[in-house]
């Protein structure tokens, strides 16, 4: 039994066979529930209890930059955790890699957290990560600062269905998830992915299509698809006449502000009877927009003459 107090052998210096220790999973003690606060974490009733109460206040506050409010209102039984507990979390996430700073946005993002057991909780997501999904260790760090919701995630009903469901999908060889895409695998199979995959398909994309441009933009299977995806492609349709060509070459089409962007300089072209393929009308900053319509106007001015 790994103690609480004690930081287990980093798993990355180890072959899976001697891992073991690090994967409850396979014990049926793995089985309760998580972030539940063990007798042996509480409180005991001495007369210290309220400069305990107070130190832990202060460790949070000043150490972690924590709001402790915030996390007594989202997980009460943080009130009756011990300092030791939170100082476990905190070593376990600093064994990951994650400087104090990003510790502490993590922790006040998930509150319960605060409660966790490392060796149930946490420690089986890592060797998720690194043993399964195959993130190499010095990117777990970046993988839980874009995603901290991972460490909250449950590994059977969320997190290895997603993976399945992705790598199925083709994210597999040089598509493979990675630090950047381990957020998709917080996503829903059934109300997330399979849902935007079927959108897709709805418009007239054939499925190797839809596969072909989540590949080369994940981001799609992340976006809403009533805010985002509904409002893009009908804009793209009815407004700028385009052709569904142009989305299967350029998929990052839905990650560009259809209110700051795309509609801004779709007029502009429109404005001067002028237009650009998606990708260099998008991509380009202001200035070089900008630079190119005047560029583009001169020429047709003199084209004119």
């Amino acid at each position: 039994m790994i103690s609480r107090f004690q930081l287990p052998p980093p798993c990355f210096l180890f072959p899976r066979s001697s891992f073991q220790a690090l994967k409850p999973l396979r014990n049926p003690n793995f089985r309760k529930p998580r972030f539940a606060l063990s007798l042996n974490t509480q409180f005991s009733d001495h007369s210290d209890a309220g400069l305990l109460f107070r130190e832990k206040i202060l460790y949070l506050e000043n150490h972690l930059n924590v709001d402790f409010r915030k996390a007594f209102r989202e997980n009460p039984d943080s009130r009756s955790a011990t300092l030791s507990t939170v100082k476990s979390v905190e070593v376990c996430l600093s064994s990951m890699g994650l400087e104090l700073s990003a510790v502490g946005r993590v922790l006040d993002m998930y509150p319960k957290l605060l409660t966790a057991n490392p060796d149930y909780d946490l420690y089986p997501i890592f060797d998720f990560l690194l043993n399964e999904v195959q993130i190499p260790f010095p990117d777990i760090r970046k993988s839980i600062i874009r995603c901290p919701r991972i460490l909250v995630s449950d590994l059977d009903l969320q997190l290895r269905p997603a993976l399945k469901f992705l790598r199925d999908l083709g994210f597999v060889g040089l598509n493979a998830i990675t630090c950047q895409t381990t957020m998709l695998l917080v996503s829903s199979v059934e109300r997330t992915l399979l849902p935007k995959i079927q959108y897709l398909e709805s418009l007239g994309l054939s499925h190797e299509d839809v596969v072909n441009m989540v590949l080369r933009s994940p981001g799609l299977l992340t976006y809403s698809i009533q805010n985002n995806l509904v409002r893009k492609v009908n804009y793209f349709l009815e407004d700028m006449k385009g052709d569904l060509l142009e989305l299967k070459i350029f998929p990052q089409y839905f990650s560009f502000s259809l209110e700051r962007k795309i509609k801004p300089r779709h007029r502009s072209l429109v404005q001067h009877g002028l237009s650009l393929p998606l990708s260099k009308m998008l991509k380009v900053s202001d200035g070089e927009f900008t630079a190119r319509l005047i560029e583009m106007r001169l020429q047709s001015l003199t084209a004119d003459r």
